[in-house]
């Protein structure tokens, strides 16, 4: 029920555990959204919407209210927030105004987190600035104080080696390689979302943190408070969903190469690895399997029996995965309808062509419900009759031809307000597809996300890299921040998915030590774009799309053959303990790869190593990410005894060792004696073997 104002007539209502304030044309709204958490929305001349782009409906929690003379109090659970409101008679334009502050604080120890910029005296500044935009929407800028020397963690998947984003400046948009997922988690002890899918931008300075939309209908954002990175980020994944349980495919080895480009070679390479008694759990499809793009199908001529494919393979214990693309060519069956029913995305100026990769194409607009459910029905048909469950959902940013923001319109509305959802709701798409027919076990592979995608069974992996070390560095960072962001599911292209030469040496060492590092992420991937390229023909001489040079484990020397093979038997030998990981990311909506202060916040030290990382609790993983490195450096974190798994060596921790590293060795240690029969294994089955690159070939 709702109550009267609070005294002093601020036009502060309280409707339970509930606050609305109005004033200077604004209404804002704070109410709890979890047990330790509150939602806070703002806009001018009108209602806030209850928008649901990622939070989901909260639980009941505890919460009290107490009002004051100036404001209000809204305690739940670990956080407090303070509301002041004010109201003076300004000289300088001649008549009153009101203005309403928050500030939150940890309701344990009483300390200051975050709050917003205050007033400054004559500088007059405003914390929510709703600038009205020609067509309804508003600019928006909220700016905050916040710790100078807080540490900074989140935000998805930029392509830099900066663990700490604290001095950061972010784009708040998707690209290739990019996927901005707004949720940051502070050394300070809060965890805050930007829950607003605006192209824009977050700043995180040391004297304030801005975050800024283009294009919007309000202000939203979530804030919780939580003693441990733990607690924020399980309390950040009962907002906005647990991923749910990784499938058992998930937990091994998936083959992939651009591209295979038809049924015999795929399943000459499957073959191949059972009678070398390779592990191998998915094997995949790419891209212009299909006769045109926006298909959908399989190209007869060169996959002229699916049905005995998939059976194969389930025969060896493989399943296949298929590239499904967004785009629609313009010469594809499905062009006219789609284009007639208005399940495009439309272009605001110029010729509607979105994209030319291999003839024009536009995107499929996935935020229309509609469109979602017209792709999974054609997806079921033409690939899940065959018993095809696993998709990979590409270019789901969308890769524009080029990134002009703002001249794109989706159902939802144009896409400088609204385009940041778009990955989450093409996997959703498949999800609530294959859910609805029945499916329990989905896991799909995406280029993207925004926060939520997590629950629709989202494998983001990083884009089209290079294949150099300075790309294999900046992707140990990008998993440990997209594991804050509430990702779990994590992988990238081993090796790289740009310009990696098979025939070269010294992609040879990349390759092996990104193997390594492959083999303790989430999901253990093989794929890229390897030279020599290789042109394809159709019967008739017309041309296809080319394929990339060779990408099997054996495809690269004996040598490196002899490292890559340890490894992926490793990787099978670990399936207990990452489908153990994979559980607690599902329960309790903890990240598979994390940062070390993940588990050791307690040790300075921990926030700021950016080369190594934890799969779960007990294993540390320090990848060679350096050309040449025979040994590195490894920090151990404070609180635990730590084991050497190549050597058996054991630490105490809150030291930093020298470990020797040859190119068939990672560094990895065990957390106070946990599975400890891996131990040697890290240099077991080709044990005594050190490696080096000289004269050009790999020795491993």
């Amino acid at each position: 029920m709702t109550t009267p104002p609070v005294p002093g007539d601020l036009s502060l209502q309280v409707d339970g555990a509930r606050l609305t304030w109005r004033g200077e044309g604004e209404t804002l709204v704070v109410e709890p959204w979890g047990a330790d958490a509150v939602r806070v929305r703002s806009t001018l001349q009108g209602d806030v919407e209850d928008a649901d782009w990622a939070l989901l409906a909260p639980a009941a929690s505890d919460a009290r209210v107490e009002t004051r003379a100036d404001g209000a109090t809204l305690t739940v659970g670990r956080l407090r927030v303070e509301l002041t409101v004010a109201a003076w008679f300004h000289e300088i334009v001649g008549y009153e105004v009101t203005r309403c502050d928050l500030a939150f604080y940890d309701a344990v120890d009483g300390r200051l987190l975050l709050r917003e910029q205050d007033r400054g005296g004559s500088l007059n500044l405003t914390a929510r600035r709703l600038r009205p935009r020609l067509g309804g929407d508003l600019e928006l800028t909220a700016s905050f104080e916040t710790p100078a020397d807080e540490k900074l963690y989140g935000m998805g998947l930029y392509q830099q080696d900066l663990l700490d984003l604290k001095g950061s400046t972010l784009e708040l948009a998707h690209r290739n390689s990019q996927a901005s997922v707004p949720f940051v988690l502070s050394s300070a002890g809060y965890g805050f979302l930007w829950h607003n899918p605006a192209v824009g931008r977050a700043t995180f300075g040391r004297n304030r943190t801005e975050w800024t939309a283009e294009s919007t209908r309000q202000l939203d954002y979530w804030v919780t408070a939580g003693d441990s990175p733990a607690a924020i980020t399980r309390a950040y994944a009962d907002a906005t969903g647990h991923a749910p349980m990784m499938p058992e495919r998930g937990l091994g080895f998936w083959q992939c190469k651009l591209r295979y480009t038809s049924q015999d070679e795929l399943l000459a390479v499957a073959r191949e690895h059972t009678r070398r008694g390779l592990p191998l759990d998915v094997i995949v499809a790419d891209f212009f399997h299909w006769p045109r793009m926006g298909d959908f199908r399989f190209d007869e001529e060169f996959w002229p029996d699916p049905q005995a494919m998939v059976d194969e393979l389930a025969e060896m214990g493989v399943e296949l995965m298929v590239s499904v693309w967004p785009q629609i060519a313009t010469t594809s069956e499905n062009y006219s309808h789609l284009r007639r029913n208005n399940l495009l995305v439309r272009a605001e100026r110029g010729p509607d062509v979105h994209m030319a990769f291999q003839g024009p194409s536009a995107f499929l607009d996935v935020t229309n419900p509609e469109a979602r459910r017209w792709l999974w029905d054609t997806c079921r048909e033409n690939y899940g009759r065959y018993g095809i469950r696993t998709f990979w959902l590409d270019e789901a940013e969308p890769e524009y031809g080029v990134y002009d923001f703002d001249n794109y319109r989706y159902h939802a509305g144009p896409n400088v307000r609204v385009g940041n959802v778009y990955p989450q709701h093409y996997a959703r798409a498949f999800a609530e597809g294959q859910r609805a027919d029945g499916e329990t076990d989905v896991v799909n592979l995406l280029r993207c996300a925004w926060a939520g995608s997590q629950r629709y069974g989202a494998l983001v992996w990083s884009g089209d890299i290079s294949s150099t070390f300075t790309d294999l560095r900046r992707q140990v960072v990008a998993g440990i921040h997209m594991g804050v962001a509430g990702i779990p599911w994590f992988t990238t292209d081993i090796g790289g998915f740009h310009d990696g030469d098979a025939t070269d040496p010294d992609f040879g060492e990349l390759l092996v030590r990104w193997f390594q590092f492959g083999a303790f992420c989430p999901v253990m991937r093989l794929h890229g774009d390897r030279l020599p390229y290789r042109e394809v023909t159709a019967a008739d001489g017309s041309p296809r799309l080319r394929s990339g040079g060779p990408n099997e484990l054996w495809s690269f020397g004996e040598e490196v053959y002899a490292v890559l093979e340890r490894y992926v038997h490793l990787r099978e030998d670990l399936r207990g303990y990452v489908r153990e990981v994979m559980r607690t990311a599902h329960a309790d909506g903890q990240p598979a790869m994390r940062g070390l202060f993940h588990d050791f916040p307690h040790d300075p030290a921990c926030w700021d190593v950016a080369d190594q990382f934890l799969l779960g609790r007990d294993l540390l993983v320090a990848p060679v990410l350096e050309a040449g490195a025979r040994e590195r450096a490894v920090y151990l974190p404070a609180g635990a005894r730590w084991t050497d798994a190549a050597s058996g060596a054991v630490h105490d921790g809150g030291t930093t060792v020298v470990v020797d590293a040859p190119l068939d060795v990672v560094p990895v240690f065990l957390r106070d004696g946990a599975l400890g029969d891996l131990v040697g294994r890290t240099a077991g089955r080709t044990a005594g073997r050190s490696g080096s690159v000289t004269g050009g070939s790999p020795v491993g």
